[in-house]
């Protein structure tokens, strides 16, 4: 006998997964673009989108490579490490992501009340901690929210990061990073 719980998130995750079947994007690509656009500068890259989506280094090149074929995204020599790769959304892929429709999730979580979702918040949060943690996998998170992250450094523009060493202003502070280890 299966637990009734357990095939309730399947069933959801499968929806959610399959989601985005529009405007001639598969899922994934959906996925990647939302990433690119919430993700700081640090973490535009193949490894670390890769790290986002569960996937294979492999498989996520080939999902760049259609997203770039369709003009929604871009890659880039890095200036300072010529053995970087870094990815940036074009104007049709900032113009794409305006025109999304409504995602699974999104309609799912609609028909929660404000209760419900303050509730819900914190124990999907955690299912998915304690998940990525028994995996080694990175959990992501706020640039803001991280130990390396010093607000209104005096060498910052205005902040700083510690472990990167580089300034940070407020997009990169309010972006999710591939590096972030909570505070």
């Amino acid at each position: 006998m299966t637990d009734p719980l357990s095939d309730l998130l399947a069933r959801t995750a499968r929806l959610i997964a399959g989601d985005g079947h529009s405007a001639g994007l598969k899922p994934v690509q959906w996925q990647a673009l939302r990433y690119l656009a919430i993700a700081n500068r640090f973490s535009r890259t193949p490894g670390a989108l890769a790290a986002w989506l569960g996937q294979t280094k492999g498989t996520v090149s080939q999902t760049v490579a259609a997203l770039e074929r369709k003009g929604l995204v871009e890659r880039t020599g890095d200036p300072d490490d010529r053995r970087l790769v870094r990815l940036s959304l074009t104007e049709a892929g900032h113009a794409m992501l305006g025109r999304a429709p409504e995602s699974i999730a999104d309609a799912m979580l609609a028909g929660l009340t404000a209760a419900d979702r303050a509730a819900f918040a914190p124990l999907l949060a955690h299912m998915l901690k304690e998940f990525l943690t028994a995996r080694a996998y990175r959990p992501f998170g706020l640039c803001a929210e991280c130990r390396h992250f010093i607000r209104d450094a005096a060498s910052g523009t205005p902040h700083f990061c510690r472990l990167l060493g580089v300034p940070l202003d407020g997009a990169d502070a309010a972006a999710i990073c591939v590096e972030q280890e909570a505070a």
